[in-house]
């Protein structure tokens, strides 16, 4: 019998029974004695479009439970080399975004005193600067893979500076991040001028628009950041509207001609190798998911992160 964590086996209970973890896994209250957890953050205060990815963490969950522990393509078992948990949620505010933020802020940075990776369920885009926050306090500035249709550099949204559009530009501003280690992949749609993504590239940031990632592997580019990322510490954010909506269409602001599922795992299973301290999934807004095929592909690639942490190589 194996000294670590194991999901509940479909053969063991049906599918639709069993605990309403990630992949069925035990729960713990904290990270201690842990090497990875999923954690929820049930938010969506941060929106300015379609709602409800405050219900993205527990459908995640659900979806997960048609996932087993051997990965099929790359021959990673993670539940055989780490002590994996799902602790639950992040007690945000729901009336107070800005208290939220610090109430995530300190979360994280108790998770990370215990030196486990955590592996986020959102929630809206938001979400991804407090937890940087809490990395930096921890690791110094990290790398950054920010995988998403829009580049979340706003300065401002309706006169507010804590919004799902402007994270990056308040982990930037805050020291969260190594400026020549960040990639932004995936970025599209409509703009307001053409120098939306500029900020980004004034700053060294690595944009890498949708229109370039069309009908090729993105394995190249992966071995790319790898050579750029060497030992530093890496964060992984992953919006699920980087996919095309005919991959993804339960998110609250679609953008149509993005990447697809296959290029999504290209990218994760990429991050093989790297100095991974913790990772996201957001977006994934329930209501607008009626085949909940989005929060399938959000667990799957979760499930994917877990299998690129360091201790899985």
């Amino acid at each position: 019998m194996s000294v670590f964590n194991q999901p509940l086996g479909g053969n063991d209970m049906i599918r639709t029974g069993g605990p309403a973890t990630f992949m069925r896994l035990p729960v713990q209250k904290g990270a201690e004695g842990l090497d990875a957890c999923f954690i929820g953050i049930p938010m969506d205060t941060g929106t300015s479009n379609r709602p409800g990815t405050r219900l993205g963490p527990r459908q995640i969950r659900d979806e997960s439970r048609m996932l087993r522990p051997f990965n099929m393509a790359t021959g990673s078992a993670p539940f055989d080399r780490m002590q994996v948990a799902d602790i639950g949620d992040v007690p945000i505010n729901t009336f107070d975004l800005k208290k939220s933020v610090d109430i995530i802020t300190e979360y994280y940075k108790g998770v990370l005193a215990y030196d486990a990776i955590p592996l986020t369920l959102g929630g809206d885009h938001t979400l991804t600067w407090p937890i940087l926050r809490a990395m930096r306090d921890r690791f110094g500035p990290v790398a950054l893979v920010h995988v998403d249709a829009h580049a979340d550099i706003n300065d401002e949204m309706f006169g507010e500076k804590v919004a799902h559009g402007c994270p990056f530009r308040r982990a930037w501003e805050d020291g969260c991040l190594i400026n020549d280690k960040v990639f932004q992949i995936g970025l599209r749609g409509t703009g307001y001028s053409p120098d939306d993504f500029n900020w980004a590239r004034e700053k060294g940031w690595q944009v890498i628009q949708a229109e370039e990632c069309w009908h090729k592997s993105l394995s190249p580019l992966m071995e790319e950041i790898r050579a750029k990322f060497g030992n530093a510490p890496v964060y992984l954010t992953y919006d699920i509207d980087s996919l095309d909506p005919a991959y993804a269409p339960g998110t609250g602001t679609v953008e149509v001609g993005g990447l697809t599922s296959v290029q999504g795992l290209e990218i994760i299973r990429g991050m093989a190798g790297l100095n991974i301290v913790g990772g996201d999934l957001v977006e994934v807004s329930p209501p607008y998911d009626p085949t909940g095929n989005t929060a399938l592909t959000g667990a799957n690639f979760l499930y994917e992160m877990l299998c690129t942490l360091p201790k899985c190589q």
